[in-house]
């Protein structure tokens, strides 16, 4: 079988992070501009696609002072890198509901692999006829990896901003119909 084209749908949609702050607690984040592209084979998801471009811009903590600092050349440098871009290299099954999909992630013109544990939550025809499939996946940076180094020492000790990033992707995405050709 081949493969059929997805869109995302934004509405039911999210790529959201948390990170150590302090050490002691965690701040949480979104991006609220981002796009993906999905191309499943249904007889065989080892055989699909992803590719996802994310806004530098829309990062969203809640805190308009923090993201004015995520956004500048401390970290995102959003202005001189305005995009977040992933695209899936293999795509693994290791059960009906469990895939582990490596691609290479490229942060401030810095790619390195990275390894999503998805969940695949299946596929059904919402309320209108269209065919819909549902994935989880996550991950853990190590923030330094892709030159996002700036910290501050805490008096007690650690740092203001920990090294690992837990990133969670919530995606629903929607069949498109084949093209007609002729």
């Amino acid at each position: 079988m081949a493969q059929e084209n997805w869109r995302v749908d934004g509405a039911h949609s999210g790529i959201h992070f948390t990170v150590r702050h302090m050490v002691i607690s965690k701040v949480r984040g979104k991006f609220t501009r981002w796009n993906a592209r999905l191309a499943l084979d249904p007889a065989d998801l080892s055989r699909s696609t992803v590719e996802a471009e994310i806004e530098a811009a829309s990062i969203d903590t809640g805190v308009a002072d923090r993201d004015t600092h995520l956004r500048s050349g401390d970290f995102l440098d959003a202005q001189k890198h305005p995009a977040l871009k992933y695209r899936s290299r293999r795509v693994e099954v290791l059960s009906p509901e469990r895939l582990r999909v490596t691609g290479d992630l490229t942060i401030r013109d810095t790619t390195r692999e990275v390894v999503l544990d998805v969940e695949y939550g299946g596929r059904g025809k919402d309320p209108w006829g269209n065919e819909r499939s549902g994935f989880t996946a996550t991950t853990s940076l190590n923030r330094k990896d892709f030159g996002l180094t700036w910290n501050q020492a805490l008096e007690t000790g650690g740092v203001l901003v920990a090294d690992r990033v837990d990133v969670e992707i919530e995606l629903q995405a929607v069949k498109q119909a084949a093209a007609k050709v002729g």
